[in-house]
């Protein structure tokens, strides 16, 4: 029979300090107070228990150790803040609750806790209580300090879906859980040479072919994998193994499930009220009020809670496009101006620049990631130079291009040319990682494989070059899980890739080409120090659109210089002229028509002799083989 405390059911942690900072937009531990957190009043152990509902007549506790009953367990509200309280003696971590939320109009909605830190696997939605972490998180920071800034280092993440990564066949075609994920996961992304992993969300969320994008509990892995402590355990794993975590988040919109954060005390608490400022047209959700202060340190915290309860390296921000256009996908007349009568989200920039400047000054060397697909100026600019203090932006332009030229047949590509080179003319407006995301698997695309022109050893060569460009290009580097074997299908999130297809050659060749790229790329400076500075990138030969061939020089600070040379048409090139900055021979490093890759192993015999015969500008030039559908990789002397 659990403790009660007469007169003492509205004993709290939070101080007046808490309260202030809140209701202020700028208190980044708030989830440290708010939500339920075991501890002892009065010599009893509990729980508190604390949730913001400023316009609810009453609330009260319901859980599993009162019967779920309203009138057992009410709250009090902490004078103005909107701030309601109660300490319960005798709750152990593990018990579920809710809260009871009598609305204005005297409606009782039951609803999630905003803070919850843990939540039962859906489709239950109860909140369940958790006690101090049994597994500390790492500090990260550590890891950090005395490295070069983030856009001075190799950066090649391996985008992954933790629900269809891998699936044990034999349970089911169940899911594997966060501990079983961890060892397996962190030994393949170290063998194929990633930097970094990028989770799409863990955040709960009700509905799974939401991917993770609809959050209903923002503060709480989803438990469809394990506990709190169990994700602890995959994230510290795969820091043990040097691998970097970024967790894409949401702060653009939240589901309207009725015991979520929508019209929490029955009015727009979270959300706007008119839907031309509340709603998202393209997914139904609500937009969140940037604008209302409780809202920011709702979301300010929420960050803080990933980057240090988790030890997280990095989060990449989902829609920011969304936020930051009041007329995103809406009609004429379907959205309301700012105050000055413009389309800017004025609130939401305010807070995104908050968030980056009080992220990087709690946790220098973070990655702050936006998926921005716009031309907004500055995404990944210092504040303090008018931009939004991200550290990086998504270069959507350049995976829409790259894919488009890609997808032509090679007879056609040459009236396309300019979605090779149209990308050079903006790389270091931003800087910019390149994604080929699950956004380009998915809704009927096919997957990379798929949309490639041509037979089988056609595809797979064209994939091979495509990546072989990719890593070359300025730019971090972004693969979504499965493209890195070349998977065949469309991606299903409810189904294990299809690892099968290493079975295969020409998969197989896919694969260890994606391996040596990640190889070569971190240890070659020239193809990342640089990708910041337009130093680092000079034109070969940016205008032989009839051949289908590019060629181009990455350079780092330090004097290493990598020569790309790419061969994106069907035929064999036997004797072309590559123009070269200096004379000697180049050895090439790579190759993706070599057969270990599942190529026809035309080539340069691992060197490449530059004259000194002037061409196209340069002062030197050699004759190399370039095979079809190729891109070869040539370290220049020195």
């Amino acid at each position: 029979m659990r403790a009660r405390i007469p007169g003492r059911g509205g004993v709290t942690i939070l101080g007046d300090t808490d309260l202030h900072l809140f209701g202020e937009g700028t208190h980044e531990g708030i989830h440290e107070k708010l939500g339920a957190h075991a501890g002892r009043a009065a010599g009893v152990e509990g729980v508190h228990f604390a949730v913001w509902a400023p316009n609810a007549r009453s609330v009260s506790v319901v859980s599993d150790f009162n019967g779920w009953d309203p009138r057992a367990d009410p709250m009090r509200c902490l004078g103005d803040s909107g701030v309601w309280a109660r300490f319960v003696g005798g709750v152990r971590p593990g018990a579920l609750y809710k809260y009871a939320v009598e609305t204005g109009a005297g409606e009782v909605l039951s609803k999630v806790d905003p803070f919850a830190l843990c939540m039962e696997a859906p489709p239950r939605t109860a909140c369940v209580v958790v006690g101090p972490s049994r597994r500390p998180a790492d500090t990260p920071a550590s890891r950090r300090e005395g490295q070069p800034p983030p856009h001075q280092r190799p950066l090649s993440i391996y985008e992954v879906h933790l629900g269809s990564w891998r699936r044990v066949v034999e349970e089911g075609d169940r899911p594997l859980g966060y501990r079983e994920i961890a060892p397996l996961l962190a030994d393949y992304v170290d063998d194929m040479g990633f930097t970094h992993v990028e989770f799409l969300p863990i955040m709960e969320h009700p509905f799974g072919g939401s991917w993770g994008y609809q959050v209903g509990g923002y503060f709480a892995p989803s438990r469809r994998f394990g506990d709190p402590d169990d994700f602890r355990f995959l994230v510290d794993t795969l820091h043990e193994r040097g691998i970097g975590v970024i967790l894409d988040w949401v702060p653009a919109h939240f589901p309207r499930d009725a015991w979520g954060l929508g019209r929490f005390d029955g009015t727009a608490l979270y959300e706007h009220l008119d839907p031309r400022e509340g709603m998202t047209p393209d997914w139904g959700t609500y937009v969140f009020n940037y604008g209302r202060r409780e809202v920011r340190s709702f979301l300010l915290s929420n960050a803080f809670h990933w980057l240090g309860g988790f030890g997280v390296d990095g989060l990449r921000l989902d829609a920011v496009a969304s936020m930051l256009y009041r007329d995103y996908s809406r009609p004429p007349g379907g959205w309301i101006p700012n105050r000055f009568g413009g389309r800017e989200n004025l609130e939401a920039i305010s807070f995104l620049k908050d968030l980056n400047e009080r992220i990087h000054a709690r946790f220098p060397g973070v990655l702050m990631i936006a998926e921005e697909s716009t031309a907004w100026p500055l995404v990944s600019r210092p504040t303090h130079s008018g931009g939004l203090g991200f550290g990086f932006k998504w270069n959507m332009g350049w995976m829409h291009d790259t894919l488009a030229y890609f997808a032509r047949d090679p007879v056609h590509r040459r009236h396309h040319h300019g979605h090779l080179t149209f990308g050079l003319l903006y790389a270091w407006s931003e800087n910019f990682i390149l994604p080929l995301s699950h956004d380009e698997v998915v809704h009927g695309k096919g997957s990379i494989l798929g949309r490639m022109p041509g037979g089988e050893e056609q595809a797979l060569a064209n994939v091979r070059a495509l990546y072989a460009h990719m890593w070359a290009h300025p730019g971090k580097k972004l693969l979504f899980m499965g493209g890195e074997f070349a998977q065949r299908r469309e991606w299903n999130h409810d189904r294990s890739l299809d690892w099968h297809l290493l079975s295969r050659p020409g998969h197989r060749g896919v694969q260890r080409l994606v391996r040596d790229l990640n190889r070569l790329y971190r240890s070659e400076p020239a193809l990342w120090e640089m990708d910041a500075h337009p130093e680092g990138f000079r034109w070969l030969d940016a205008d032989d659109a009839g051949a289908n061939v590019i060629a181009f020089l990455r350079r780092s600070g330090r004097g290493g210089r990598i020569v790309c040379v790419c061969n994106f048409s069907g035929t064999l090139r036997p004797e072309y002229r590559v123009p070269l900055p200096s004379p000697g021979p180049y050895r090439e490093i790579l190759n993706t028509d070599a057969a270990c890759y599942g190529g026809e192993n035309a080539g340069n015999l691992g060197t490449v002799n530059a004259e000194p015969v002037p061409w196209k500008g340069e002062p030197c030039s050699a004759r190399v083989v370039l095979p079809p559908l190729s891109v070869l990789w040539l370290a220049a002397p020195g």
